[in-house]
Formats: structure tokens, sequence, C-alpha cells
């Protein structure tokens, strides 16, 4: 059985634009970017958690083997997990950039019962979920109607 989701991996067009939201904005640790950088890598990540990274593929490794126009055609959204000071944080941070909250902030069902979620993305248009989590009505089905 799988236990925890290893990595995730964004076709990108802007490496340096979204190494800096992921770090910047988002508060990753960058991974490899240095290496990446120097041609010692062919691509660099960003760490959500020891268990778990995101991979940054920049276009030289995905438009030979694109199947759509923007190769990312399957993504719908991918979500962070975080406790509540740091959702309280994130929406400032968000703020200060510019970056649009879409939907939210409502209750949503995860990996780890029920929480509260805010909606936006990053600057290639991937949508990204951030919630925390309350501890509250994990029986709770999943809406995706407010």
């Amino acid at each position: 059985m799988v236990r925890v989701m290893d990595h995730i991996v964004l076709n990108v067009e802007d490496v340096d634009g979204m190494m800096a939201f992921y770090t910047g904005v988002i508060g990753l640790s960058p991974e490899r970017f240095e290496e990446f950088r120097s041609g010692q890598a062919p691509f660099p990540s960003v760490r959500i958690h020891e268990d778990t990274i995101i991979d940054l593929f920049p276009k030289s490794l995905w438009e030979r083997t694109s199947t759509g126009p923007t190769g990312r055609p399957n993504l719908n959204h991918f979500c962070l997990a975080v406790d509540r000071a740091e959702w309280d944080n994130l929406q400032l941070r968000l703020a200060a950039h510019r970056v649009a909250i879409e939907d939210g902030p409502f209750q949503r069902w995860g990996a780890h019962g029920t929480g509260i979620s805010i909606y936006f993305r990053d600057p290639e248009a991937n949508l990204i979920e951030a919630r925390y989590y309350t501890g509250e009505d994990t029986k709770k089905p999943c809406l995706l109607v407010t």
C-alpha cells in the first residue's frame, strides 16, 4: 500500500520564475537548483516535506513527448496541507505578491479528513489548493459545490 506521495512533476516554461514563486511565495525549499543552473542536473525541485517534492521540468524535457499544446493537459490541481498559522501567512504572502485567491476559503475533505481550503494559481496557471485541517467533521463528504 502506498504511504506517501513521493513527488509530482510540473512541466514549466520559466524555471526561474516558478522557482521564485514556490520558494518566495509558497515558502518551499529549493533542491538541486544550483546544480540545474550549472548544467549538472536536468531539472530542479522544491521540497514540500521530507518525503515529498515537486519537480520543475523545463520545456526541453517535456516538449518532445507532449501531446497537448502546453504539455500539461492532465493536471487538475494539487493540494498543499499546512498548519493554520502557515495558512494565514500564506494568504498574506499571496496578497503581497498580488496572487489572486480564485476560490475559498471553504471546507473540503482530503487525505486527513476535513479542512479549510483556498485555491490559487502559480505563474504558469497550475491550480494549487492550500488547506489546513481542523480535526473536526472527518466523516463529512467532499463538498464540491459551495
